[in-house]
């Protein structure tokens, strides 16, 4: 009985252990989640830093090109920087193309809205116009017949 009692005990301890383990474990887990959270999060800052900070670079790289093209590159840098910088260049040229473009068409879009908005608002002025005129002319006509019907009246009288 006593070795019954000591076997259920065991168990009963080795069971509670388990959930206990379990329990842990799960918190654990719940913990390490929040953490990537957090990181992620933080993570994700940081590398918009560095991509700011990219930028940043390949502006200045940019417009130190722009001042010191030739002579310096020839002077202080290898043939592969020089071909790097070539490179950049290029693409620079190529970005600043595609801005221009970009700009002119928003220019032109504009423009166009513009030219539309003109002609919306000359329309509406002409039919204003219109409208004006179809009503003067109505009175005038009313005036008129007023006229002559007084006219008759005083003819047939």
């Amino acid at each position: 009985m006593m070795r019954m009692m000591m076997k259920m005990m065991i168990m009963m301890m080795m069971i509670m252990m388990m959930t206990m383990m379990m329990k842990m474990i799960m918190m654990m887990i719940i913990l390490m989640m929040m953490m990537m959270m957090t990181m992620m999060i933080v993570m994700m800052i940081m590398i918009m830093m560095m991509m700011m900070m990219m930028m940043m670079m390949m502006m200045m790289m940019m417009m130190m090109m722009m001042m010191m093209m030739m002579m310096v590159m020839m002077i202080l840098m290898m043939m592969m920087m020089v071909m790097m910088m070539m490179m950049m260049m290029m693409m620079m040229m190529m970005m600043m193309l595609m801005l221009m473009m970009m700009m002119m068409m928003m220019m032109m879009m504009m423009m166009m809205m513009m030219m539309m908005m003109m002609m919306m608002m000359m329309m509406m002025m002409m039919m204003k116009i219109m409208i004006m005129m179809m009503t003067m002319m109505t009175m005038t006509m009313m005036m008129m017949m007023i006229l002559l019907l007084c006219q008759w009246n005083v003819s047939f009288s």
